[in-house]
């Protein structure tokens, strides 16, 4: 048996832990301006400017002034305290490259779909992944500027979803707004364990 000398007052080491929440949702949602909008430090982005080549592949309406699309996924770092993070990958949107999920969703304590009330159908293949997958989610409604807001139930009910999944209006520019619904998800999927 090993002994070790220890200093009176000094507390145990806590080990290291990282938390990985994945943010998905329909092309245009705002995954990157929240991941963005929360991490402390600089984000990764693999965005790509949007080409001629997606006419016809990937569906823009609803955000045709949109430029640029995440290609592979956006990366963001929160600390919560001295050895516990939050790792949040953000998902591309587009079908094409929805190959990508499998490998972010490894590990992942949960996830946050956001949604916009005015492409809403958008986010029917972020919650069947989630619930598919037994992955805990929440439901973040990105409020954007100009579109009709819906209490929470209305979401509920035109998405599908139990009574027991969180839905969380949003302004995913607003760092106190995106802190809410990262802490719900994260309260949600630990009493869900």
């Amino acid at each position: 048996m090993g002994y070790a000398v220890s200093e009176a007052g000094t507390a145990p080491a806590v080990p290291a832990l990282a938390i990985k929440i994945l943010i998905a949702g329909g092309f245009g949602v705002g995954k990157t301006t929240m991941v963005g909008t929360i991490s402390e430090i600089r984000p990764l982005h693999t965005e790509e400017l949007l080409s001629d080549r997606g006419i016809g592949v990937d569906d823009t309406s609803g955000v045709e002034s949109k430029i640029t699309t995440t290609v592979a996924l956006d990366f963001g770092r929160i600390t919560i305290r001295d050895g516990l993070w939050l790792y949040l990958f953000g998902t591309p949107g587009q079908d094409r490259f929805w190959f990508m999920w499998d490998e972010l969703a490894l590990g992942a304590l949960g996830a946050v779909v956001l949604a916009d009330t005015r492409r809403l159908q958008d986010s029917f293949p972020a919650v069947d992944y989630f619930e598919q997958r037994g992955i805990p989610f929440v439901v973040g409604v990105n409020c954007f500027d100009g579109a009709r807001r819906y209490e929470p139930g209305k979401v509920r009910r035109a998405l599908g979803l139990s009574e027991h999944i969180p839905i969380v209006l949003c302004d995913v520019r607003r760092r106190d707004s995106v802190k809410e619904v990262l802490t719900t998800l994260v309260t949600y999927a630990v009493k869900g364990m």
